[in-house]
């Protein structure tokens, strides 16, 4: 299905991680033009080589997106490098520490939020007044099944994800009306990284991989498995493209969990 990329500029916050790369490159293969984050010139230079894209296709800007300075210098210089915004996809996530609220700190939390949360409402503070212009455009979040899914222990991660939700709605209203859809998806577990962090933080060294996926994934309907990256990214493009034009405010889920509506 052609999703109506081609040269398409695309905003991709934490473009280095494992859903954040696998979004870039899907992007890139749908011929769209994508400038993307990462907090390391290290982790940009591993990448670029991999992505089998035109020099004038991709850019890259080191910016860290708990700094409201490094995220508006990200969007002008993406802007200045392309001349436009069409998408912009906040991926950028932090997975928190988990503690009971007894043990749980302020600073946690700030620090949860400042990425989930704050950095979202900041790199669209700064990308919407583009896309209002050209009155044509799109957002997809990367928030989180979290965001539907109390669990004990994990009230940073998963509360900044219930605030990301509601703020994406809300950008939906202020902005619909100007012909720009916003929409979110909401993974489950994914096989990156940062879940094998959330695994450790979780059951420390008492289960294997494979004994915590199945935990974690367990009340899967399908797979009893992890998403992939790929699966999030392919969400990820169908909701930025015209063809989900008359979709906005909504979580896309990205697992195979059956339950009840709220």
């Amino acid at each position: 299905m052609d999703l109506l990329l081609k040269d398409k500029v695309v905003l991709v916050t934490g473009g280095t991680g494992g859903i954040g790369s696998a979004i870039v490159r899907r992007y890139l293969a749908d011929g769209a033009k994508v400038a993307f984050s990462s907090t390391s010139q290290e982790k940009i230079d591993k990448l670029l080589p991999t992505l089998n894209a035109r020099e004038d296709q991709v850019f890259a800007v080191v910016a860290n997106m708990n700094y409201e300075e490094d995220i508006k210098n990200f969007v002008e210089k993406a802007k200045e490098h392309f001349g436009t915004i069409d998408i912009v996809v906040p991926n950028a996530g932090y997975e928190g520490k988990a503690h009971p609220v007894q043990d749980m700190t302020l600073d946690l939390f700030k620090e949860t939020y400042m990425l989930n949360v704050f950095s979202v409402m900041l790199i669209l503070k700064y990308a919407a007044p583009t896309l209002i212009e050209k009155q044509k455009g799109s957002v997809v979040v990367v928030a989180s099944a979290a965001a539907y899914e109390p669990t004990p222990g994990n009230s940073a991660y998963v509360s900044s994800k219930y605030a990301v939700a509601g703020l994406t709605k809300c950008i939906a209203c202020e902005l619909g009306p100007m012909g720009i859809h916003v929409n979110y998806v909401c993974p489950g577990p994914v096989d990156t990284d940062m879940m094998r962090r959330i695994e450790k933080d979780f059951f420390g060294d008492s289960m294997t991989h494979e004994e915590a996926m199945a935990q974690l994934a367990g009340a899967y309907a399908m797979d009893k498995r992890y998403a992939t990256p790929d699966e999030v990214a392919t969400a990820v493009l169908f909701l930025s493209s015209e063809l989900a034009s008359h979709t906005s405010g909504m979580g896309f889920h990205v697992d195979s969990k059956v339950s009840a509506p709220n």
